[in-house]
């Protein structure tokens, strides 16, 4: 296939990134000639601005990208905002209901530039870390009204669906939950994926009419694969992921995204 008639959609964490949330030299090296012959390369990733931001200037974008699991899409290059969707005021009442519930679990409560962290806990603070974000240590009450754009809760995986439960039963309304990985579960606004955020960038680049690669690894990328022309999951994805998938790639530590494009080569 003509690589100027593809846009290529790809999850990082689990999916493009090692799990030393690293890129391969090879996936690396693939990317530069897909876009070099003319596709469009980008990514939809969970992260928000501050954690997205470092992996898009390792890829060189060159093009705005879905953050915040589908609640925004920005351009690294400009800085700036093209388009985004906001929690309603109810998520504020659901962090204090969980923060009473839970003593122990870790909330972020995503804006558009900075990350409030008004309870704390060890998988929090490693994620942090890794990633190397500062955050507002705050209480709820003094986090800003308007421009949540995602709230992470984190805890541990084998008591996660505790939180699950107490969440279908009381912080359902109005809002989006999605699993992002063993130990993250979301709160987005209504109708927001990272499926809807590729249709936004999609509409905003008036590239609708590409053929569209979506490749990831967890529940969260379900609607992206599901939407996409071809849908595909790396080896190391979850098994209903893979099911949704059209294609089936190596693990991430493997490059998965070589293989990938090498695949759009031959179609």
């Amino acid at each position: 296939m003509d690589f100027s008639k593809v846009i290529l959609m790809t999850d990082l964490d689990g999916t493009l990134l090692t799990d030393s949330k690293e890129i391969l030299p090879e996936d690396m090296s693939a990317i530069r000639r897909f876009r070099a012959e003319g596709g469009i390369f980008t990514m939809a990733t969970g992260r928000g601005y501050s954690m997205a931001k470092p992996v898009a200037q390792r890829l060189e974008l060159d093009v705005p990208a879905v953050i915040f699991n589908g609640a925004a899409v920005y351009d690294f290059n400009k800085d700036k905002f093209l388009w985004h969707s906001e929690i309603g005021a109810h998520a504020r009442d659901y962090v204090n209901m969980l923060i009473e519930r839970f003593s122990d679990i870790a909330i972020e409560v995503l804006c558009e530039e900075k990350v409030y962290v008004p309870s704390i806990n060890e998988i929090e603070r490693k994620h942090l870390a890794l990633e190397r974000v500062q955050p507002v240590r705050c209480a709820v009450s003094e986090i800003p009204d308007g421009g949540w754009l995602k709230v992470l809760i984190a805890y541990p995986p084998e008591q996660m669906q505790q939180v699950i439960d107490f969440v279908e039963a009381n912080c359902k309304e109005k809002a989006h939950w999605v699993r992002s990985e063993a130990h993250y579960f979301e709160m987005l606004p209504v109708g927001v994926n990272k499926g809807s955020g590729f249709e936004q960038l999609l509409r905003i680049l008036g590239k609708e009419q590409l053929f569209t690669v979506g490749v990831g690894d967890y529940n969260n990328d379900l609607e992206l694969i599901k939407q996409a022309k071809l849908g595909a999951a790396v080896g190391s994805a979850q098994e209903a992921v893979k099911e949704a998938a059209d294609i089936v790639l190596c693990d991430n530590n493997s490059g998965a995204m070589a293989e990938l494009i090498s695949y759009i080569e031959r179609l």
